[in-house]
């Protein structure tokens, strides 16, 4: 995008006021959108958008400026704004670039921006139309099918020129049910870090059958029942309980500034010695992979907790500056308009040994979670709280009757220190995450596990 002569004089340029380190990173991306409702093509969108932003980071601080007008003089404009932030001197430093390898490489069969858009609507009829018919209580159908092709250049002071091409496509179903003034509703969702081969393996019409299920079997369900009890959830939940109980805690800018926690209690127990929790972006076809993060670092496996020890944290250039190690490859941002801070990937907890047709028959009675919903959590106590979109109980160690409006109150460190049962299977889930106002797609995945004792919200 930008020339390699025109890169080093642009680094030299940020550097010249004493700054740590400098970066020049630049993107161009591809987007096209389609959002079916009420029966009909609503929206259709399609585009493209350019930029460019320049980054020094000195003192434990961070100047950063962007624009989307490439010309050379605007180019060295926004070098010589960040490099005013920083008032020491340098001495003229050479910057010879050479390109970066990535540690992992992945393949798209199908270029999403070579199927027409006749083939892409067709999906959305599809899910639609399957919907609708599944039952007469289904109100309402909402279908989004995306995909993005994201070109990345990222050239550092540290003579590493990194490129990336990241080609994502998602599609989303969800259902609104209602019967005699009760409301449900089912999503399901599909996508990841690949082209349209996306669809050689998901089929539209089952994803809006299982969504449909969902919202017209829980229009049935009773309330469930309030207190604390024995919770087991499937790995078909996903692993938004390991992204907010932990994951945001473990993002080293909230560490580094007591937000977290987990602050100070490296080396120490945090989890059961079941518990092991990874960040892994070079998983192929994930929604939260790459080959480089956004400021150049490869990807790579970063083992968070092992057996219930806190063993490191997931850092960008900055934090690792601050803490005197290396960049995990968690710098990322959702644009070029943002500067990168740490951010998780594909965060999973590892998978154990139990299989989930031991665990819940070993479970006398409790709550069996099939699907979570949302989430938060205040990373600086650890509390959170989940809403649960499909559950059950669970009675003499079977499935019973299924309930809903369940919530799951809790502790993060406490709840990971109690979990006693970790499945041998492994289930993804998928999302957008928001931090500072930023927005990256991520995924998360957990096995089948049991909590002995939690708050469950219901009905008293």
């Amino acid at each position: 995008m930008i020339r390699k002569d025109i890169l080093s004089k642009l680094i030299r340029k940020a550097l010249s006021t004493g700054s740590e380190y400098a970066d020049v990173f630049s993107e161009s991306r591809l987007t096209t959108s389609i959002h079916l409702e009420d029966n009909k093509i609503e929206k259709v969108t399609s585009g493209v958008d350019s930029g460019v932003g320049v980054r020094t980071l000195f003192n434990s601080k961070t100047a950063y400026a962007y624009s989307n007008d490439f010309s050379t003089g605007n180019l060295m404009d926004m070098a010589s704004t960040v490099a005013a932030a920083s008032n020491g001197k340098s001495e003229d430093i050479v910057i010879d670039l050479e390109k970066s390898r990535p540690r992992v490489n992945f393949i798209i069969e199908k270029d999403p921006s070579q199927v027409n858009m006749d083939e892409k609507i067709s999906l959305l009829l599809q899910a639609n139309q399957t919907a609708r018919k599944f039952d007469s209580r289904i109100r309402q159908v909402s279908v989004i099918y995306r995909d993005m092709i994201q070109k990345v250049c990222i050239a550092g002071s540290d003579g590493n020129i990194a490129e990336d091409e990241r080609i994502h496509t998602l599609f989303i179903v969800n259902v609104i049910a209602s019967d005699e003034g009760v409301i449900q509703t089912g999503y399901e969702t599909a996508g990841g870090f690949t082209g349209f081969e996306l669809f050689d393996s998901v089929i539209p019409g089952q994803m809006a059958v299982i969504a449909s299920e969902r919202a017209v079997r829980m229009l049935s369900a009773k309330p469930a029942p309030a207190g604390r009890m024995p919770v087991v959830i499937s790995s078909e939940a996903g692993g938004t309980i390991i992204h907010e109980a932990i994951g945001h805690g473990l993002e080293a800018d909230l560490a580094q500034q007591g937000l977290s926690v987990y602050s100070g209690r490296l080396h120490t127990k945090v989890a059961s010695p079941l518990v092991t929790v990874i960040d892994d972006a070079t998983i192929p076809q994930k929604r939260g992979s790459f080959r480089f993060d956004d400021e150049g670092t490869p990807s790579c496996k970063t083992i968070l907790v092992e057996n219930g020890v806190l063993k490191g944290f997931m850092y960008d250039r900055l934090t690792a500056l601050n803490d005197r190690t290396v960049s995990t490859g968690n710098g990322r941002r959702e644009s070029y308009h943002s500067k990168p801070i740490p951010r998780m990937t594909n965060t999973y907890l590892a998978t154990g040994k139990s299989s989930a047709e031991e665990i819940l028959k070993d479970t006398d009675r409790g709550l069996f979670v099939k699907k979570m919903g949302g989430g938060q959590v205040n990373t600086v106590s650890g509390d959170f709280v989940f809403d649960v979109q499909e559950a059950y109980i669970i009675e003499n160690g079977s499935l019973t009757r299924p309930v809903r409006g369940a919530t799951l109150t809790g502790n993060g460190p406490e709840v990971l220190k109690a979990i006693d049962r970790v499945g041998n299977d492994l289930g993804f889930a998928i999302g957008t995450c928001g931090k500072d106002a930023q927005g990256v797609p991520v995924s998360d995945a957990m096995p089948t596990v049991r909590i002995p004792d939690i708050v469950v919200g219901g009905k008293i």
